[in-house]
């Protein structure tokens, strides 16, 4: 056990400086306005499909997934089986949409749809809203771990990589963004990979310990977690897969930092391409680290646990104190630094949001693409150290799993957001009154549900599923009430619905 060297503490700081020096060096095309918000339209869809795969997943998944696969079961590794339910709704519904109405945000649809500033202002301000709670998150845990492994204090690892992660988004804009999100989504690809690999080879048994562990020892589905559970809000298998599919769906679709990379092209075989790469690398990495978490639950039953070997810590530490020196400097600072470009993705994203969705629909006169750089300069300023701050609170509480955790505040965010999508979308008849009714009672819903009702009766997975539900169920009656009051015969702007495209 060699533990974390001065020779990986070597790497990790070349890393980090190399991984800025590479932000700069695609930020030194001065970019104003939406070409710093959408770039320049030179970026390729698998530069574009990489960072979106490495926003959602990032160290959350780095380390989560692997706690969850060694202190548990696979139960949630299903949860990346959604994909097969958000993808194909995605492709073949909203991507054309966006795609032909050339939308400057996700709330620019709304906008278009609804004929409604406030509810692009509203989409927006629930976004910035769940995006400061993710940014917070993707640095407390990398953080967390990394301080027990390193000595180095947590907090102040939080503020170098907040500070960091600010000079990406403040000077380079998308572009450099979606570069630096390749770069740490190749390095991940490849690093956990090698990790795998090296894990097997040291197992006695190797993969075939792994599928001993699946049967004898229950490791893959716990016997007390059904396939079906006709009580839909228990957790099971199936729900599991619905549910997240829903929440990758809002992320998809209502979420600024995906659909932020939608609004890169307008070209939809290139969008198509993008997800379906994304969803072959998430569903990939994810069973990779499944395998990786079940990997160290036989290996340290063979060897001796290493210090700080908690559920989200156990992988960092096998790289640590197992990984030949050198490789466990590039792995963990590919850990840090992965959690620096989701974060970038973070601000950049806040910073367009809050200036083409809210400064600029509240200003009076147009704001020139000079003064929208600016904004979003000081916003993305303004949001990261907030963030920071927000972070290091965090890390002076009690998470048991990150990942479980966020999916849960990602459901309870984005389901409400995403309602209004679905709603404006799917629906001819849906107009601001009843879009507004219906985002009063889905928020109303899910706040006694998450902070009224115990959490074992109400499963996480739940929570956008029951969010939709009850937009759609409230929100179209709403609607057709409102309608029939002022005599509205009125149709939607054409493309902003899914029928129009099925005409086209």
């Amino acid at each position: 056990m060699q533990g974390f060297t001065i020779f990986d503490m070597i790497i990790l700081i070349v890393y980090l400086a190399a991984v800025l020096f590479a932000g700069l060096h695609f930020a030194k095309k001065d970019m104003k306005g939406k070409e710093y918000f959408k770039g320049d339209g030179t970026v390729p869809w698998w530069v574009t499909s990489v960072s979106i795969f490495a926003t959602l997943l990032s160290p959350i998944s780095f380390l989560s997934l692997a706690g969850n696969s060694y202190a548990g079961t696979w139960l949630m590794w299903f949860a990346q089986l959604g994909m097969l339910l958000a993808i194909p709704i995605t492709i073949r519904f909203f991507l054309p949409i966006y795609s032909r109405l050339d939308i400057d945000t996700a709330y620019h649809y709304l906008e278009l749809r609804f004929g409604s500033k406030g509810l692009r202002i509203l989409g927006a301000a629930m976004f910035i809203i769940y995006q400061i709670g993710r940014m917070s998150i993707i640095m407390y845990l990398p953080c967390m771990v990394l301080g027990s492994l390193t000595g180095i204090n947590v907090n102040l690892l939080i503020a170098l990589m907040g500070i960091i992660a600010i000079i990406y988004s403040y000077t380079g804009g998308l572009k450099s963004v979606l570069w630096t999100d390749f770069i740490q989504g190749s390095v991940l690809l490849l690093g956990v990979s090698f990790a795998l690999i090296f894990l097997l080879c040291n197992i006695d048994g190797g993969i075939g310990a792994i599928f001993g562990a699946f049967t004898n020892e229950h490791k893959f589905l716990a016997a007390d977690r059904p396939i079906f559970d006709y009580n839909i809000f228990r957790d099971s298998v199936l729900l599991i897969i619905v549910g997240a599919g829903f929440n990758t769906m809002g992320s998809y679709v209502s979420s600024q930092d995906i659909v932020q990379r939608f609004t890169t092209t307008t070209d939809t075989k290139k969008l198509n391409k993008m997800m379906l790469a994304n969803g072959a690398l998430s569903i990939f990495i994810a069973t990779v680290f499944y395998l990786i978490g079940t990997g160290l639950y036989v290996f340290y039953q063979q060897n001796a646990l290493p210090p700080a070997a908690e559920q989200d810590q156990i992988f960092a530490s096998y790289i640590a104190f197992e990984l030949p020196v050198g490789i466990t400097g590039i792995l963990l600072a590919a850990i840090y630094a992965a959690s620096q470009s989701t974060l970038s993705t973070g601000l950049n994203s806040v910073a367009s949001s809050w200036t083409l969705d809210i400064q600029a629909r509240l200003s009076k006169r147009e704001l020139s693409f000079e003064k929208q750089t600016k904004i979003g300069q000081y916003v993305s300023l303004a949001v990261g150290v907030f963030s920071i701050v927000v972070s290091m609170v965090l890390a002076n509480g009690g998470i048991k799993s990150a990942y479980e955790w966020f999916n849960g505040f990602m459901g309870l965010v984005l389901g409400i957001l995403v309602g209004m999508f679905i709603l404006g979308a799917f629906t001819k008849i849906a107009n601001t009154f009843g879009a507004v009714i219906a985002f009063i009672a889905a928020t109303a819903v899910m706040i006694y549900i998450k902070y009224f009702v115990p959490a074992e009766a109400v499963s996480i997975w739940s929570y956008s599923i029951i969010s939709i539900v009850v937009s759609l169920v409230v929100g179209i009656p709403a609607s057709l009430i409102w309608r029939k009051i002022k005599g509205d015969t009125s149709d939607p702007e054409p493309h902003t619905t899914i029928y129009k495209i099925r005409e086209d």
